[in-house]
């Protein structure tokens, strides 16, 4: 699989954004089974280099405040690439979007239109985007972590 798959495009949203100092870093690991010493399986997290379909993969958007004032109102959106199909997201107050991020909501709560014009609940494969608004200011020299799941299609 070509690395520029996993070149994921990050919109960051909220008043006078340009004055906040944000740092971003996006990593995409594939999960695979492994077999410790002891016969005991558990994922493990690893780098890219190939991907087949199918295999689990995560997403993991680091973020950091380098600024002097805390950032309000941050908001991150991301795509989900095109060879990668959505199964979940860590943080349970992420929304998604099934209509290439016109709009978010939980997706349970999201439906996708059927050919005969009538809708059905969006599934996990619908998803397009995800989003992270940030309920409280980032505060400076601080961040965290945010994290959504895929498989290779």
């Amino acid at each position: 699989m070509n690395k520029f798959l996993f070149a994921l495009a990050l919109t960051l949203a909220g008043p006078a954004l340009a004055q906040q100092t944000v740092e971003l870093k996006s990593t995409v690991y594939v999960a695979r089974a492994v077999t410790d010493a002891q016969g005991n399986k558990k994922n493990q997290l690893f780098a890219p280099e190939r991907v087949l379909p199918g295999e689990a993969l995560v997403v993991m958007l680091e973020y950091k405040n380098n600024g002097q004032k805390p950032a309000a109102d941050f908001v991150i959106n991301n795509p989900i690439p095109s060879a990668v199909s959505f199964t979940g997201v860590e943080q349970p107050w992420a929304v998604v979007s099934v209509d290439g991020g016109k709009t978010y909501g939980a997706l349970a709560t999201l439906k996708v239109a059927k050919g005969d014009g009538t809708f059905r609940p969006a599934q996990p494969g619908d998803v397009t985007h995800v989003r992270w608004k940030f309920a409280q200011p980032i505060a400076p020299g601080t961040g965290g972590r945010v994290m959504f799941y895929g498989t290779v299609k």
